[in-house]
């Protein structure tokens, strides 16, 4: 009996010590939150305008452009999928690299080789176990990541999308950043560029004049918007990967201290046992002794 109490008591200190853990990796989670949802909000702005100029660009130069032009034969695509570096954080990383593998099986139903590039170690982790190519991969700040890297990531892409034998199409997949509560794994095309006109007030349309010409500018804008979309992307996927780690940490921390109760109260009845157990002992022994000492008498 004495056995199992301790082997009980082992178990709560090894549950109060993963308790700390989670409960740390849960305030560590909320407090980064916040810092990237004021990024994502930082950013939005910024893509705002560029999506201005880009839709200008595109609809009043008339130039067709290769980021602009789609391939009416398309053969091969491109597919960037960010997860993340690390796990603890739920299904976020799953779902994501899910939604991933549901568009490569459609970009495949249409007849096209898919190129994969990947962002963050869970993803290059998934890809590498069932021995599939990677066309390029990027690990190491998926929970912060920055301009520059945005920027690495588009140039390989657009590289890729620019080199005649390489991609006809490219497309992103993430993780949209709605609330803390909820974050959706999306796919979305990037190229050849989609430009969706923003519903507006019937107005009289303004004459432009690009110089030094329509396609110089679109050389000049696109690979900024796609730069501006990778980023936006990487810093709605950070957000999104806190606020599933927050939650994923405060649903262990919740169970653990479930089962630190339920824990507490089997040690509590093993030890009463004992004290039953050895009370019923001593009152055996005194009855032996007892008895005994009748029969001596």
């Amino acid at each position: 009996m004495g056995a199992q109490l301790r082997i009980y008591r082992r178990r709560i200190r090894s549950v109060k010590a993963t308790k700390k853990i989670t409960k740390a990796m849960e305030l560590i989670s909320a407090s980064r939150i916040v810092k990237a949802q004021q990024r994502v909000a930082a950013s939005s702005p910024y893509a705002n305008e560029l999506t201005r100029a880009v839709t200008a660009v595109a609809t009043f130069s008339h130039t067709a452009h290769p980021l602009t032009t789609e391939n009416p034969n398309p053969k091969r695509a491109a597919v960037l999928v960010i997860a993340s570096d690390r796990g603890m954080a739920g299904a976020y990383a799953s779902n994501a690299i899910k939604e991933g593998d549901q568009l490569t099986s459609l970009l495949r139903s249409r007849g096209l080789s898919v190129d994969h590039f990947l962002v963050g170690r869970k993803a290059v982790s998934y890809y590498k176990f069932r021995n599939r190519e990677i066309a390029g991969s990027w690990v190491g700040f998926t929970d912060n990541p920055s301009y520059l890297h945005a920027k690495e990531i588009a140039q390989a892409l657009l590289e890729t999308f620019l080199n005649p034998a390489g991609a006809d199409e490219l497309h992103i997949v993430y993780t949209e950043f709605k609330s803390m509560v909820t974050q959706n794994p999306i796919a979305k095309r990037m190229l050849p560029l989609e430009v969706v006109e923003a519903k507006v007030e019937k107005v009289v349309l303004p004459l432009y004049e690009f110089e030094p010409s329509g396609e110089e500018v679109l050389d000049a804008v696109l690979p900024r918007y796609i730069e501006s979309r990778i980023y936006n992307a990487l810093l709605q996927s950070a957000a999104s990967e806190h606020a599933a780690r927050r939650r994923a940490m405060k649903s262990a921390t919740d169970n653990a201290e479930e089962l630190i109760k339920s824990l507490t109260r089997l040690a509590n009845a093993a030890r009463q046992a004992e004290i039953t157990q050895e009370i019923s002992e001593i009152v055996g022994g005194a009855d032996a002794l007892a008895s005994a000492g009748a029969g001596v008498e």
